[in-house]
């Protein structure tokens, strides 16, 4: 076969294709690493979570919502987590000697151990509230109760400070680092839902909940979410609407997906279009061979076949290479910005098979124009 024969030529036409097959990979891999790495930060400001506030009621109180309605939410089908908060109405003092309206503004919530995943929180030193903790007199300062009552971070080892909550002591076991999702937290001390049940008089009513759901169903779980949540005065239910950063991720996938499409086409292409003139100009080259076959009693429908096995050859050991190549250099330049590498897998099989469709689609017409060539005419030229 030509491909034994000819190596450098062979190496050459494959080396056209794997270029065309490594761009496309590279072409799709560098923007859906960088869409991944873009959408993980949409995400973080909150396109898939939802607050709920209970609003005031009727005479002016201060609203809550009943015991049940965190195991309420749970049975809503998209929503992943659900955590609560409550308001203690109690007053948190950094010693007994500081006068209670010294630290107005600060807040005392009743807090459950998953609300740091959920509002994407993170602790700056010490540790949160624990299955465990909870049912201690432990407390977990927002940054700016820390700041305001001058608590430095807790060190290991170190006695755990402590806080006068109302006439009883709690430890500092934790601060928290500013809740980008819930600012209201970095204003208020956090308690045990238990303890606060025990030692604060909280009557275990949430005053807040918050979220995570299914992002495409985002919307039909903040329709359903007053009436789940208190069935009896669902007007009394604020929810917070979907974040600005869930239109513009969507907007970013469809994007990015057009993009895509638009790349491996061209790629795609511009591969094809190298085969196929490699495979002509070897039909050029190769008359002598052609005719030398012919006049040995090789039929046209073995000259056909020879240059497009070979073409498909070809084209298969380039799509490889170049699959190989592509991934490597996906992965290299992701590393290289700090971006999740991510090899869309479409764009490698698509590639591979690409390559075979492409060496079919190249070689057919030189293949058949190698098949017209007469013995004397194919002698006679070369």
């Amino acid at each position: 076969m030509g491909i034994r024969t000819r190596r450098t030529r062979a190496a050459l036409s494959a080396l056209g294709i794997s270029i065309g097959i490594a761009t496309m990979i590279v072409v799709t891999g560098i923007p859906a690493s960088s869409q991944k790495a873009l959408n993980a930060e949409l995400t973080a400001l909150g396109t898939d979570r939802l607050q709920a506030i209970a609003d005031k009621d009727q005479e002016g109180n201060a609203g809550s919502f009943p015991p049940e309605s965190v195991a309420m939410v749970k049975n809503i089908g998209p929503v992943k987590a659900v955590t609560a908060v409550a308001n203690t109405h109690a007053r948190v003092r950094r010693s007994d000697r500081q006068s209670p309206d010294d630290v107005s503004g600060l807040t005392v919530l009743a807090a459950q151990p998953n609300l740091l995943g959920i509002v994407n929180a993170r602790i700056r030193s010490g540790r949160y509230l624990t299955t465990a903790t909870e049912r201690l007199p432990t407390a977990v300062l927002g940054s700016v109760v820390a700041a305001r009552l001058g608590f430095p971070d807790p060190r290991p080892g170190d006695p755990a400070p402590l806080v006068l909550i109302n006439d009883r002591w709690f430890s500092v076991i934790g601060i928290l680092h500013s809740v980008r999702l819930a600012p209201d937290i970095d204003r208020s001390v956090l308690v045990g839902w238990q303890t606060a049940h025990r030692t604060l008089g909280f009557d275990l009513r949430p005053t807040q909940l918050f979220l995570r759901a299914d992002e495409p169903a985002i919307e039909d779980v903040h329709a359903v979410l007053p009436a789940t949540i208190n069935p009896q005065s669902p007007s009394q239910v604020m929810v917070s609407r979907p974040s600005d950063a869930l239109a513009a991720k969507r907007s970013t996938d469809a994007t990015f997906s057009s993009l895509f499409i638009g790349l491996a086409g061209v790629a795609l292409l511009v591969g094809g279009i190298g085969v196929a003139n490699t495979m002509v100009i070897s039909v050029l080259e190769r008359r002598r061979e052609i005719g030398l076959r012919r006049a040995l009693g090789a039929n046209r429908g073995q000259i056909r076949g020879q240059f497009l096995t070979e073409s498909i050859a070809l084209s298969g050991l380039g799509g490889l290479a170049g699959t190989i190549l592509g991934v490597l250099g996906t992965v290299g330049y992701a590393a290289y910005k700090d971006w999740p590498p991510v090899i869309p897998l479409p764009a490698v099989t698509s590639g591979l098979a690409g390559a075979v469709v492409v060496g079919i689609a190249a070689g057919v017409y030189p293949a058949v124009r190698a098949s017209r060539l007469s013995p004397t005419a194919a002698l006679a030229s070369a």
